[in-house]
């Protein structure tokens, strides 16, 4: 899979330095991987949910949000937004 754009991810790393392993494993599995539907996603993250058209993955231990729209006949990921678990428990990333 093609992930765009590993930016978020280096930016979230850099207020929280503790979460750089678990992102960094997160993005390995998804560029490693293809996937064509969400069950697919879930054999490797079995949290992941979705909400609406976007995919929200608890990563580290349920302290990082990660928000992507994933484009599976592209095979594209677009990251929406990484978040800690206050972050998004309010709602601000739906709007």
């Amino acid at each position: 899979m093609h992930i765009i754009t590993r930016k978020r991810l280096n930016e979230f790393v850099e207020k929280f330095p503790e979460t750089n392993s678990a992102l960094a494993d997160w993005y390995r599995l998804m560029k490693q991987n293809d996937f064509d539907s969400i069950a697919d996603v879930r054999r490797i993250f079995p949290s992941a949910d979705k909400v609406g058209k976007l995919t929200v993955f608890n990563i580290g231990g349920n302290k990082v949000r990660l928000i992507a729209a994933i484009h599976y006949n592209r095979k594209k990921i677009y990251i929406r937004a990484v978040l800690t678990h206050k972050e998004y428990d309010e709602g601000k990333w739906r709007e």
